[in-house]
C-alpha cells in the first residue's frame, strides 16, 4: 500500500471519527435547526425587484464617481498649493 492511500485511510478515519463526536455531542442538530431557522428568516425577507435593483445600483456607480472626481479635484487643489508655496 502506497503512502497516500494509507494517508486517506487515516484521514478519512479521523474525519468519520469526528463527524460521529459532533454527532453525538448534539452539534449536528444545532447546525441543522440554525439552517433551517435561517431559512425560514430569509423568506420573510422583502426582496428587491430587479427594477429595483438596477435603479440602487445605478444610484451607487452615480455617488461613486462624483466621490470620486471629488478626491481627484480635491487631491490636485492640495498638491497645486503645496507646491505654490514651496516655490515661494
Amino acid at each position: 500500500m502506497s503512502n497516500f492511500y494509507i494517508q486517506l485511510l487515516v484521514g478519512s478515519a479521523l474525519f468519520l471519527v469526528a463527524f460521529g463526536l459532533a454527532w453525538r455531542s448534539g452539534w449536528i442538530g444545532r447546525i441543522a435547526l440554525y439552517f433551517g431557522e435561517t431559512r425560514e428568516e430569509l423568506k420573510k425577507c422583502n426582496w428587491p425587484t430587479k427594477d429595483e435593483l438596477w435603479q440602487s445600483t445605478m444610484l451607487i456607480l452615480v455617488v461613486v464617481g462624483v466621490l470620486g472626481l471629488f478626491t481627484v479635484a480635491s487631491d490636485y487643489a492640495v498638491i497645486s498649493v503645496v507646491k505654490y508655496l514651496l516655490k515661494t
